[in-house]
């Protein structure tokens, strides 16, 4: 509970990138609302053609849609208070919206990372035991699976938000940072508790290094199988049931990876504009982004696709 005869802020201030100039903040809000109009628009129009589409509803694409959803809560939680922030200068956030806005960032990433490991076993078992996937790998079971992630991931995250809530506030209220976070709400607290980083950080590295290692060793395994498929078409045929999975797995993974690599090494950015930056594209650019994959590298998603806007210009003549 939150000590109220110490904790004196009433809201934070958020800053987005510090050393920005105002003659650019026009463009960078409308930059940032095309990438949540892109994000919102772009895994909309997945999750409406996949329920749409009979043939579309398979374990595979329902996975898609579960990532389409974290796409678009992980645009809606962070990117229209920035973009108030620089549109109409509207920088304060209230106390409880600021930490439920960190629970909800969190949390979605861990809902991510694991529905990325879902898409990995789907795959895993799809080219390793192809005879027994329709029993390993159902609609049910990618329903129940990823419901589970949903649950559970939230659930959990209700501890990092109560040990964050214990802290007391009474001090600085300035969040150099485009959203709230656990690290940059902690950093602002009177009193530092080691205990409480570390279980967050515990918390982090748990959901993204578990599923991470999963994910390593299913896709390596893959690699191995298709590698000792004899005819180079083969080959070529069973990759590409998977590129666009490890498309996406390696958008998410990676320029983490590399960050958290570069702090846990030391590292330091020049500036925290080129932090945030950072961040915020690892953030966002997957969720912008995955929709294009799904519909370019994914066999069935692209021919329906075509065949509907073949379709759609045949009428369009036929009608002209």
């Amino acid at each position: 509970m939150i000590n109220t005869n110490i904790t004196t802020i009433k809201d934070f201030h958020i800053v987005g990138f510090p050393g920005l100039l105002p003659q650019y903040y026009g463009p960078v809000s409308a930059l940032l609302l095309l990438t949540f109009i892109s994000i919102v628009f772009g895994n909309v129009f997945i999750l409406i053609f996949v329920s749409c589409v009979e043939c579309l509803h398979k374990p595979t694409y329902l996975i898609f849609c579960h990532l389409a959803l974290t796409d678009i809560a992980f645009g809606f939680v962070t990117l229209p208070k920035i973009i108030a922030r620089y549109w109409w200068d509207d920088r304060i956030v209230s106390f409880g919206v600021c930490f439920t806005q960190m629970y909800f960032v969190h949390s979605l990433g861990a809902v991510h990372s694991l529905i990325l490991l879902m898409m990995a076993i789907d795959r895993f078992i799809a080219i390793r035991v192809p005879l027994r996937y329709s029993v390993f790998i159902t609609n049910k079971i990618i329903s129940i699976t990823c419901g589970m992630f949903w649950i559970v991931t939230l659930m959990r995250m209700f501890v990092v938000l109560s040990h964050a809530l214990s802290l007391p506030f009474c001090d600085s209220n300035i969040i150099a940072q485009c959203y709230c976070d656990f690290i940059s709400i902690v950093r602002l607290a009177c009193k530092k508790d080691k205990y409480i980083e570390d279980v967050a950080f515990g918390f982090a590295m748990f959901s993204l290094l578990v599923p991470l290692a999963f994910i390593i060793f299913s896709y390596c395994a893959i690699i191995i199988c298709v590698v000792r498929i004899s005819s180079s078409e083969g080959r070529v045929r069973t990759m590409s049931t998977c590129t666009p999975q490890i498309f996406i797995t390696s958008l998410y993974y990676i320029p983490r990876c590399f960050v958290y690599l570069a702090y846990f090494l030391g590292f330091k950015f020049p500036n925290a504009d080129i932090r945030i930056v950072v961040i915020m594209l690892y953030s966002l650019l997957p969720a912008a982004v995955n929709p294009l994959i799904y519909c370019f590298k994914t066999k069935d998603i692209k021919e329906t696709l075509m065949k509907k806007l073949k379709s759609t210009r045949v009428e369009i003549k036929v009608t002209a």
